[in-house]
């Protein structure tokens, strides 16, 4: 029996839609991508404006899809952000530096999808509003409800035989909730609006969350602002060590707001929720406490399966590496080369993982977190496809990782420019040779 080919299509042209549809491509199959922008890049296409409502609570807003700010740098090193045959390199862009801008990044992508043959596939400017299966009953029947973005509207529906969902994680802010904030009387801001530090000069800043980009806004806007506070929720001295900004006051999260503008800590966060409004699935797939599922391996969910999957919903690994293993994985299952378990076997793992993550002592949003195990899920994906051993390339990352995060930890706020990735792998390839 020969390779299935099917009518695929790929939902947002950001890294991990664009690497899904190179893979569903060297299968055979024929693919549409959707994308709202008129680029390629995703999160990584940097936007100046931001929304009409700066907390992203209200639903009618101006959505605005870019999460940067502008002086944005990556916190991986260009040696571990590109794909496996195609790799992030300087190329001339004039930027020696292991840890280069957003801009850089965008070109990266921008060249990725020229050299790869797929800007023909990319629908700019459409936005998809609903994704829906179009025959009861059926798995491999799915409708894609897309309208235009700018100018003259024009809307349409295409049916599809599989979706790949590759919209990204950035989008849907979570907001920090604690008594007193609807009704606070001071300048609230969700980081997915901030663009810039100017307009906070001589003003007292809080910012919630010691996430990475917590603390590079705070070092942002520390030149700017009279004062920059930040409170999070984090207990672990570690964390808190590491994320730490010189000159930044730290505190545990608010308690409660005053209206006459007092704050008064004691604990909580915010972060990114998982977003598909366009998903249709009626209840068979759900976002809850920002847990996607059920997912199989974070990618299939079981009654849907393989007709619709997911990519890049993992974090705290490797998204360049992750998103074309699992892009890889979806390709060849949808043409017969690769078969899934059972929906009762794809079940039976997704509880398993269920669990695991309780007996951790994780609560459920940690769902999709690999910190701890991004290279056992990766060595899977590898072990599904029959591609040679990552254990070379799991030491290389493990070394750079280490590295990274003794910079991070003891350096001041140059760490990234201290640390020079290039040297460190070339001392450790003549160690192995000695």
């Amino acid at each position: 029996m020969g390779k299935l080919h099917v009518k695929a299509a790929v939902i947002g042209a950001g890294l991990a839609g664009l690497v899904a549809a190179r893979e569903l491509c060297r299968e055979g199959h024929q693919v549409v991508v959707f994308e709202r922008a008129n680029d390629v890049g995703g999160t990584w296409l940097y936007d100046p404006r931001i929304e009409s409502d700066p907390l992203g609570l209200d639903p009618g807003r101006n959505i605005v899809h870019a999460s940067m700010h502008r002086s944005l740098r990556v916190n991986l090193p260009r040696q571990l952000m590109g794909f496996s045959d195609y790799q992030f390199l300087k190329k001339g862009c004039g930027d020696p530096r292991s840890f280069p801008g957003h801009e850089e990044v965008l070109r990266f992508l921008r060249g990725f999808m020229e050299d790869s043959g797929l800007i023909e596939l990319i629908r700019f400017g459409h936005e998809v509003v609903r994704v829906e299966r179009a025959v009861e009953g059926r798995r491999d029947q799915w409708a894609v409800e897309w309208r235009t973005c700018g100018g003259e509207e024009v809307a349409g529906v295409e049916v599809f035989e599989a979706v790949v969902v590759c919209n990204g994680k950035y989008t849907q802010p979570k907001i920090a909730e604690f008594p007193g904030r609807s009704t606070w009387q001071g300048e609230q801001l969700h980081s997915h609006n901030y663009r810039v530090p100017e307009p906070y000069k001589d003003k007292i800043v809080l910012i919630i969350g010691r996430g990475v980009s917590a603390s590079e806004i705070a070092q942002d806007i520390l030149p700017f602002a009279r004062e920059v506070h930040q409170a999070s929720r984090e207990t672990n001295l570690e964390v808190v060590k590491l994320r730490k900004v010189p000159g930044v006051f730290q505190h545990p999260m608010i308690a409660w707001a005053d209206e006459d503008g007092r704050l008064v800590f004691q604990d909580e966060s915010s972060i990114y929720r998982y977003h598909f409004p366009f998903l249709k699935t009626e209840g068979l797939v759900n976002v809850d406490d920002n847990r996607v599922g059920p997912l199989y391996k974070h990618v299939f969910p079981p009654s849907l399966a393989p007709w619709l999957s997911f990519i890049g919903i993992p974090y705290l690994t490797f998204p360049a590496q992750l998103s074309e293993l699992q892009s890889r994985w979806v390709a060849k299952v949808l043409s017969g080369e690769l078969v899934l378990p059972s929906d009762e076997e794809m079940m039976s793992s997704v509880q398993e993982h269920y669990q695991h993550i309780e007996e951790l002592g994780w609560p459920k949003r940690f769902t999709h977190r690999l910190e701890q195990g991004k290279f056992e899920y990766e060595k899977w994906l590898v072990d599904q496809l029959g591609l040679p051993s990552m254990e070379q390339r799991s030491e290389k990352m493990v070394l750079i990782l280490s590295e990274l995060f003794k910079f991070r930890q003891f350096a001041d706020e140059h760490w990234r420019d201290n640390l020079d990735v290039e040297k460190l792998m070339q001392e450790n390839q003549a160690k192995s040779l000695n």
